[in-house]
């Protein structure tokens, strides 16, 4: 399996961390941290496609952060791995808005299904590695895209760009949300690179007709905008 999907693991436990973002790391790309705070300002970007949250974190603990997270409406599918297995730790976690809910210890076989399965019902995981929308065509394994027959050639940041936006279709997708996702929140590189890759992405689709499907809304964002 290709990755395209993004996790944000936010676990205290440094060697745990580093064994499940191992586990992981095949079919995700995993950026980890180890404090509630840290996490939250994480998680609150919106760049993420699954949140994997310790209860027990330092700084803030995990149900405060979910709790946050749902009340800024942010829909992102939450795991809660924990050591807390009691009945009443899991109905409160689900209450605050949990998406699934796995104590430690675990098999990783069962956080691997758990995890896929909660990719796949938010339709971030590609049984067949290819995303078409409209004529356009992206292909996750061998990162090719294709306008009804013709293959355009895209660099590594333009294709994850392409993806990114076609993943979102129709959803506003922020300058900043972009450079978090594709740069990282610790790059040097001036948020103004996300425009530049906008331009020669779009200059590359424009042959086809296809850039007319990448809106700019000024001081927002950009979105791809699909009309049934």
């Amino acid at each position: 399996m290709v990755k395209s999907a993004k996790a944000l693991l936010v676990e205290d436990d440094v060697e745990l961390s580093a064994s499940v973002r191992d586990f992981i790391t095949d079919f995700l790309d995993v950026d980890q941290v180890y404090d509630g705070e840290e996490g939250e300002f994480a998680a609150g970007q919106g760049i993420y496609d699954l949140i994997i949250l310790d209860l027990m974190l330092p700084g803030k603990n995990g149900y405060d952060i979910l709790k946050s997270l749902r009340q800024q409406h942010l829909e992102t599918p939450v795991l809660i791995l924990t050591a807390k297995d009691g009945i009443d730790d899991k109905l409160h976690g689900f209450n605050v808005g949990a998406d699934d809910y796995l104590t430690k210890p675990f098999h990783r076989e069962e956080l691997i299904a758990r995890i896929k399965a909660l990719l796949k019902r938010s339709g971030h995981f590609y049984q067949e590695n290819v995303l078409a929308v409209g004529p356009l065509s992206v292909n996750l394994q061998n990162r090719s895209v294709v306008v009804d027959d013709a293959e355009i050639r895209l660099n590594g940041k333009e294709f994850d760009l392409l993806v990114y936006l076609v993943e979102n279709q129709n959803t506003i997708i922020t300058k900043e949300q972009i450079f978090d996702r594709l740069w990282g929140f610790d790059s040097e590189t001036s948020i103004t690179v996300v425009e530049v890759y906008m331009s020669n992405l779009r200059k590359k689709l424009k042959p086809y007709h296809a850039d007319t499907m990448i809106k700019t809304l000024r001081n927002v964002g950009y979105m791809v905008e699909v009309t049934a």
